[in-house]
């Protein structure tokens, strides 16, 4: 019996680091748009953490300012791209499926975006995608919030 217990207990602890370590980075989504400065401060904490661990599969919400609008990228699914920088200085890019959500518009280099997505790692910083709903709804929920419209 003390054996079993001991086992449950390893498996528990083992199931908890696990789980723990991997939405480490993640931040929860609030809805309070009071919050949201505390919230970005703590998720572009977050994303520089999972940028120097080469982590992918995160779920992130931050903020940041447009650096650079990119042309779409029409292979497949279609997705708006552009870069943003920020607060820490490190830059992502933004990859949002315009076949399944709205084209931010207008967007130009300076305006200030809050997003959630997915967080996938690469040397120049990482790209931000799954900025949509999931028509499966087998994926979190993203989103682009630009001058209080949310695009998703």
């Amino acid at each position: 019996m003390l054996r079993r217990l001991v086992l449950l207990a390893l498996i528990v602890a083992a199931g908890y680091y696990t789980f723990g370590r991997q939405h480490e980075a993640t931040s929860e989504r609030r809805d309070d748009e009071s919050s949201m400065s505390q919230t970005t401060a703590t998720t572009v904490d977050s994303i520089a953490l999972v940028f120097r661990r080469r982590e992918s599969h995160v779920q992130v919400e931050a903020a940041g300012v447009v650096k650079k609008v990119l042309s779409d990228d029409n292979d497949g699914s279609r997705h708006q791209r552009f870069i943003v920088v920020l607060s820490s200085g490190q830059t992502v890019l933004i990859a949002h499926n315009i076949d399944l959500a709205l084209r931010v518009s207008p967007l130009a280099v300076g305006d200030a975006i809050q997003f959630n997505g997915e967080y996938e790692w690469n040397g120049k910083g990482g790209v931000v995608h799954w900025t949509h709903l999931d028509p499966h709804s087998r994926h979190e929920a993203g989103w682009i919030k630009r001058n209080g419209r949310t695009f998703q």
